[in-house]
């Protein structure tokens, strides 16, 4: 019997239709490029092949290519009624996620890994910024991926991927010279990893070592195929690292060689919310000139999140359409208000308190973002995303309280973050706080 290669039985008599497959997974799995055309093959080689089908459905839905998504996983469905079980569960727990039934996911995935742990597909989906457990709305979703990477970590032993996701998970639950030191080991095993790159990126960010960081990615980015779906994202990263040396025109130039909308190869999400993230933080650092930016950025959010739903995109949405002037943020601000009465909106009454926030700031109103943004900050995390995602808003309430006068309340703010990390930008705001 074929198998995979964590040696979990393939229902496949095809030896080529696997090899593919197993080309398919560790493209996901390490964040590169070959993923569609690996799992394309396979299902050439074998129409039948159950988890080939999902694989690929799975890859429609990230790419926000919903329908083909939802049609591939119901064909995936029919095919695995001659799958074995493990099979059979994995496609259910996969449709679930593509069908946008997250709850019913999570507890698949949950309790297919206590019978089949080294299913690194079906863990893989809790993980991550933008993972199930990232986008539950729990407070505490950093503890819950760190909590499950070690509670099935005897099964991988040196696996790179997962020692990948293990460095990650740490690093966001606050453990990051172990965070660190994993995601350097994860490097060193597999060095065409984007995972492995990314989890060490966001290290070296938290520890303030942004000079390392920047050296790091300027190395290994070169051999990274820009049509994997997370270059743009790590070109972000280059970014964050030269925003807070105060290189604002670099971090503008990596904005418009590698980030803004421009028919690139990735995840519409991706695209969108570090696009929107970075241009307000360029606009925080004081930038000018950047209304075409915010009109073509703000018009692709229009586009591929026309309804309020993806939390994580929404709180974006209220970046772009605030600093267009956009009637558009009104809308999405209502309807978020009717999925908190429906017991849909997953952060709660947070996600939509950032949004109002962030349109007082972009409207001069200093008093009112700080009012909504001090209590909404408690339930940050509450969004999804990474820390250094969600450091925006942060960066904003920051720079409220400067443009207030409240200069104590700045320094406050500015203190605790120095004592975590040391940012030349934060200096800059703590030496602003000090003359105010």
């Amino acid at each position: 019997m074929n198998r995979d290669r964590y040696d979990l039985p393939l229902t496949t008599a095809s030896d080529r239709a696997a090899a593919h497959y197993r080309d398919g997974v560790d493209c996901m799995l390490s964040a590169w490029h070959g993923a569609e055309d690996a799992f394309d093959k396979a299902i050439a080689e074998d129409p039948g092949f159950a988890l080939a089908h999902i694989g690929r459905a799975r890859l429609h839905q990230l790419n926000m290519e919903g329908s083909k998504a939802r049609a591939v996983a119901v064909q995936a469905r029919e095919l695995a009624a001659g799958a074995s079980p493990r099979e059979k569960s994995h496609v259910e727990i996969m449709a679930a996620v593509i069908e946008s039934k997250p709850k019913v996911a999570v507890n698949g995935a949950e309790a297919h890994l206590d019978e089949y742990p080294r299913d690194a597909q079906v863990l893989s989906i809790l993980l991550g910024a933008f993972g199930l457990y990232a986008f539950s709305g729990r407070p505490d979703h950093d503890a819950a991926k760190l909590a499950i990477c070690e509670r099935h970590a005897r099964h991988y032993g040196e696996d790179w991927w997962f020692v990948s996701y293990l460095g990650w998970s740490h690093t966001e639950a606050g453990n990051l010279s172990t965070g660190r030191m994993l995601s350097e080991r994860a490097v060193g095993l597999r060095s065409a990893n984007a995972n492995a790159a990314h989890g060490l990126s966001h290290a070296m960010f938290e520890q303030g070592d942004m000079e390392a960081g920047r050296r790091f990615l300027s190395q290994w980015m070169p051999a990274h195929d820009r049509q994997s779906f997370l270059h743009g994202h790590l070109a972000w990263h280059v970014a964050l690292t030269l925003l807070d040396a105060g290189d604002l025109d670099g971090a503008l130039a990596i904005y418009e060689k590698h980030i803004k909308p421009a028919d690139r190869p990735y995840p519409p999400l991706n695209i969108f919310t570090d696009g929107a993230s970075l241009l307000w933080r360029l606009a925080l650092a004081g930038q000018t000139g950047l209304e075409a930016h915010w009109r073509d950025i703000a018009a692709y959010g229009e586009k591929y999140f026309p309804q309020a739903g993806a939390h994580f995109a929404d709180v974006h949405f209220a970046l772009a359409t605030a600093m267009t002037g956009s009637d558009a943020l009104e809308t999405r601000l209502a309807q978020l208000e009717a999925r908190a009465a429906d017991g849909k909106l997953l952060p709660g009454q947070a996600a939509i308190d950032l949004c109002r926030g962030i349109r007082a700031f972009a409207e001069g109103d200093n008093a009112e973002a700080i009012r909504l943004l001090e209590p909404a900050l408690a339930e940050l995390t509450r969004i999804g995303g990474s820390h250094a995602q969600r450091e925006l808003w942060e960066d904003t309430l920051i720079v409220a309280y400067l443009r207030a006068g409240r200069g104590e309340a700045a320094a406050s703010r500015i203190s605790a973050r120095l004592d975590r990390r040391p940012s030349a930008r934060d200096e800059a705001w703590s030496r602003q706080a000090q003359q105010n």
